[in-house]
């Protein structure tokens, strides 16, 4: 049960991240950068927050450190110095790369197993500190951060003039 759960939870995410990024897209890039107030300031600091946080996770739990890679315009791998760290400053981008990342989780997901979500997780965190726990514990993290932030995001659309609709994951599991 908790594998369809996390299935579920992985395509609620792209089609949440795909609906806010078409709001947002409509934004001009002065109101998506302006300081709202948020935690990571802005949608767009929010949004690449998302990205880089997803995969840092993605790497930790698929074992796939390519999988946590962001790429600069010339190839060169960006170094993550920060969880407020903008990874892409253009729009187009960032949303490209939210679409590549979402079909990556969606797609280590679908290969989980009962048996792979109770195995140990070892890593570092940021600064170093070791962890280890039940790979769900960070399977849950990962998709929970998420509607987390993107709720903070659905905020300061409503902020900026925009309503976001309904977010549901009802909506999305009735429609699908």
């Amino acid at each position: 049960m908790l594998t369809d759960h996390y299935r579920a939870m992985a395509r609620y995410n792209r089609w949440m991240n795909r609906r806010l990024y078409e709001h947002c897209g409509a934004l001009g890039d002065g109101d998506r950068r302006r300081d709202l107030g948020a935690f990571f300031r802005s949608v767009h600091g929010t949004l690449n927050h998302l990205l880089l946080a997803d995969r840092v996770w993605l790497a930790r739990l698929s074992g796939d450190p390519a999988l946590g890679q962001s790429l600069a315009a010339d190839g060169t791998v960006i170094q993550v110095t920060g969880l407020d760290q903008e990874l892409y400053g253009d729009f187009a981008r960032l949303r490209r790369e939210r679409e590549k990342t979402d079909e990556e989780i969606e797609r280590w997901v679908d290969s989980l197993t009962e048996a792979m979500l109770a195995a140990p997780l070892r890593y570092r965190s940021m600064n170093g500190t070791p962890f280890e726990h039940p790979t769900w514990w960070a399977v849950s993290h990962l998709l929970n951060h998420q509607t987390h932030h993107r709720g903070q995001v659905t905020t300061l659309l409503m902020q900026l003039g925009v309503d976001p609709g309904v977010t549901d994951l009802l909506q999305m599991l009735r429609t699908e």
